[in-house]
């Protein structure tokens, strides 16, 4: 294991040459327990990189990943379509590499590239939030405001829906924003929207609502039960964004 002598003594960020960049990106993923942002303008996947992000979707780690070019192949267009718990982003015009997960955060010149991780010469810094929690905040907050311009999409490039997601709802580039959706007064919300209300994300609503039978999770797709269909919730096969679920406004999943 290399040696970067990173937290003898002080409260600074450390520097980070090419090697040592390459280290912490991997800690840095490795050791994401709540969630994880990888902001970086190229997308290229090496092996080690896949077989990470699969154990943070198996362990069910909200991962944020915003790129402002993809050279995926189809085959790993499929793959990482089928994580669940993975979202992705385009922002256009982004040239910031940022990756942080709840306790560290890397800001470098390194993209989330297979070439560069192993052809370039990098540099970057390490700011860990125990040690300047107001650095760390001011990068977490930038962060956020990439991923709120960006626009959420399946990385084959289909634009998401923020209240579609996770019924797999989607459409083209350049479509209308809004959404179909719920009648003003109808008493139903969307998944999202639901999802906020009871504090939770989106895709742990739809964990609770497998767990207690109102949906069912089959071939990656959740689908609608006789259960939930008896509680008030509807799925909505057709719609601009495709489809979608509707929750009763007081529904609590337990």
């Amino acid at each position: 294991m290399p040696r970067f002598n990173v937290w003898q003594g002080s409260t600074m960020a450390k520097f980070l040459n090419t090697s040592a960049t390459n280290y912490f990106l991997e800690e840095l993923i490795k050791e994401a327990k709540d969630r994880l942002i990888l902001i970086s303008p190229f997308l290229k996947l090496n092996d080690r990189m896949k077989e990470l992000l699969a154990d943070k979707n198996r362990l069910k780690i909200d991962v944020r990943i915003v790129y402002g070019k993809s050279e995926l192949q189809p085959e790993e267009i499929n793959w990482l379509r089928g994580l669940t718990y993975i979202r992705t982003s385009f922002c256009k015009n982004l040239h910031a590499k940022c990756y942080m997960n709840e306790a560290l955060c890397i800001v470098t010149s390194l993209n989330l590239y297979e070439f560069s991780q192993v052809n370039n010469n990098e540099m970057g810094i390490l700011i860990r939030r125990e040690d300047d929690a107001a650095l760390y905040k001011d990068a977490y907050e930038e962060a956020q405001r990439i991923i709120r311009i960006s626009d959420e999409v399946r990385i084959s490039l289909e634009r998401v829906q923020p209240d579609t997601a996770e019924a797999g709802g989607a459409t083209a580039p350049g479509a209308a924003q809004d959404q179909d959706g719920p009648e003003p007064g109808s008493g139903k919300l969307t998944s999202s929207k639901l999802a906020q209300k009871l504090g939770l994300r989106t895709a742990e609503l739809l964990d609770r609502a497998v767990a207690s039978g109102h949906l069912m999770l089959r071939d990656g797709k959740h689908g609608l039960t006789a259960k939930g269909e008896a509680a008030g919730l509807e799925h909505v096969a057709k719609s601009r964004f495709g489809p979608y679920f509707l929750w009763p406004e007081g529904f609590h999943p337990v």
